[in-house]
């Protein structure tokens, strides 16, 4: 009886992961789960505050100055007590939610410091601990992948092909991969847009790019070249290393 591998020699199946790299994978799935918790209670606080006509900035900063209206016993006449005690409700459910993220975000640094590959593909620029042991964890084979670009394919991060008649046409990124790993190399990419933004020099080639393209496309293009650095630093081994910048004439 032929295997199916034999009968399609061109599929790719999916590798066994360890019980290590389930548990971190488990370990982040909860973690993002969470962030969007706390998004919605956030998105909540701010909302019902607006209805009242206070409002305050976008960010950390903003919801520190909205805790600080629910709080602030002067607020107590424009605020119904009803709504008041809703308000204390999110604000502690929120702060709940902060301590059990910074403890999975300490568990998730104690398995990075355990793992070669995780720790090698951090000095990759836009890859952090929480994108280096998603990797390490989700790409439990990388020479199941041809090259780099198989695997930012893989991931989603490729023109979607409508090529024919030796014609290329090329339409927007698939998308088809791992959301997570996506999400995670183009927010880290889009980090590195912003430095070269300001450092041109650092990045000469992004800096080019930006010149003709939008930042969201660099920041696209980016993340690609950075899925296949991290193919190379998990295939070959070794650390990422900066190209060296030609001397100014």
């Amino acid at each position: 009886m032929q295997l199916p591998s034999a009968k399609r020699p061109s599929m790719r199946f999916v590798p066994v992961k360890t019980a290590e790299q389930q548990a971190t994978l488990s370990v982040h799935r909860t973690r993002d789960l969470l962030i969007g918790q706390r998004t919605q209670l956030i998105n909540a606080l701010r909302a019902h505050l607006a209805e009242l006509g206070l409002v305050a900035d976008q960010g950390r900063d903003g919801l520190v100055k909205l805790m600080a209206m629910v709080n602030n016993e002067s607020n107590l006449e424009s605020i119904p007590i009803a709504l008041l005690q809703a308000l204390r409700v999110i604000i502690a459910q929120l702060a709940s939610l902060q301590q059990q993220i910074g403890e999975l975000d300490r568990c998730i640094k104690a398995q990075h410091r355990a793992s070669d590959v995780s720790r090698r593909l951090e000095s990759i620029p836009g890859i952090g601990v929480i994108g280096a042991t998603a990797l390490s964890a989700t790409v439990t084979d990388p020479g199941a992948f041809k090259s780099g670009r198989d695997l930012a394919a893989w991931i989603g991060l490729v023109p979607r092909q409508n090529s024919t008649g030796g014609k290329e046409r090329l339409g927007g990124i698939s998308k088809q991969g791992d959301r997570y790993l996506r999400r995670l190399l183009v927010a880290g990419a889009t980090a590195v847009v912003q430095h070269a933004k300001r450092h041109p020099q650092k990045y000469p080639w992004i800096a080019q790019l930006l010149a003709r393209k939008p930042a969201k496309v660099v920041a696209i293009a980016v993340a690609n070249k950075t899925a296949r650095i991290a193919w190379a630093i998990m295939s070959n081994g070794g650390t990422y290393r900066a190209p060296v910048l030609a001397a100014a004439a």
